[in-house]
């Protein structure tokens, strides 16, 4: 399956490319799947951006991300708040977009029963890429989180791979 998602994206990717609006502001709203090595899940975000070329934005990532993982080793669930930047590959010809970004943040961390034990606060980083078309966005992002050490010597992976379909509203023109 994720090899799948890949090669579209990269197809897409080769086909067309182009840009937006300076000065222009857009909110984004992404639904999408995590893969976690105990049990997948789901994750939400919202982000408010500014274009800050024709080619660049920046923006503020807003995010929710649950598993149903069982295992202890693992979190089920972080709050995330995130600045990002994101850079688009464009010629201004296409409503096609293959775009590349990151982002530096904090986030909280659940975990244990009812994930209601707070594993604490860590300052983390978001890796993505993907391609939108029109106003609709298809995105993979790996969220880069150091381990939780637990009371009883043990640890917790926090860092979790996802992929996301969104919209978003405002920002101006793809194609010029």
């Amino acid at each position: 399956m994720r090899n799948i998602v890949i090669s579209v994206l990269f197809i897409l990717g080769l086909t067309t490319v182009n840009g937006q609006e300076k000065d222009k502001f857009r909110a984004g709203l992404d639904i999408g799947y995590v893969f976690a090595d105990g049990g997948d899940g789901i994750l939400f975000a919202i982000e408010p951006k500014y274009n800050i070329t024709d080619n660049s934005n920046i923006g503020i990532r807003l995010g929710l991300a649950s598993s149903s993982s069982n295992n202890d080793t693992e979190a089920d669930r972080n709050m995330s708040i995130l600045g990002t930047y994101d850079y688009y590959f464009s010629n201004g010809k296409s409503s096609t977009v293959p775009f590349l970004g990151g982002g530096l943040g904090y986030y909280v961390i659940f975990g244990g029963v009812s994930n209601t034990i707070n594993l604490g606060e860590q300052f983390g980083a978001i890796i993505r890429g993907g391609v939108e078309l029109g106003k609709f966005r298809l995105a993979l992002e790996y969220n880069i989180l150091p381990k939780t050490d637990l009371d009883f010597g043990e640890s917790v992976k926090n860092s979790y791979f996802g992929a996301s379909l969104g919209f978003y509203v405002g920002g101006g023109k793809w194609k010029k």
